[in-house]
């Protein structure tokens, strides 16, 4: 698993990234080609039949690593569902073996309620992958292929 890695931006990756809730998941798509993540859906399934569903999203979409947004009080304090979101970091990275990314997602889902999206939980991952997506460093053009 991967909190804060240095990615080698030097060649596109593509994403997928999770906003968790103990209900539902959002998700969304993004890569480092375009910088942006677009809202997928949201998965309303608990338990194995969820990691199944997410399996069939990362069969289908192939990315490079996973973006799971980790929930903090305003103050940064973390609270129940920190860790629960964590654990489900954790999981991601056990079942799938692909690296997995934590993002401080505070006020997402308000975000998305202001932008008027119709699938909160899909816009709120969007969003938290568009924060990570910003976070990386451009690919240097004078590096060599």
């Amino acid at each position: 698993m991967s909190g804060s890695s240095p990615l080698d931006t030097s060649a596109p990756h593509s994403f997928l990234a999770f906003d968790f809730g103990t209900l539902r998941v959002g998700v969304a798509t993004g890569n480092t080609l375009t910088r942006s993540a677009q809202p997928l859906r949201t998965i309303a399934s608990e338990g194995n039949a969820r990691f199944e569903a997410i399996g069939k999203l990362i069969k289908e979409w192939q990315p490079d690593a996973l973006v799971v947004g980790v929930p903090f009080h305003p103050d940064g304090a973390p609270h129940d569902n920190t860790q629960r979101a964590r654990r489900f970091a954790r999981q991601l990275h056990g079942r799938f073996q692909l690296p997995v990314h934590e993002v401080d997602e505070r006020y997402s889902t308000t975000e998305a309620q202001s932008s008027g999206a119709r699938d909160l939980d899909a816009a709120s991952a969007a969003i938290i992958l568009d924060q990570f997506l910003a976070t990386l460093k451009p690919a240097d053009p004078k590096a060599p292929p």
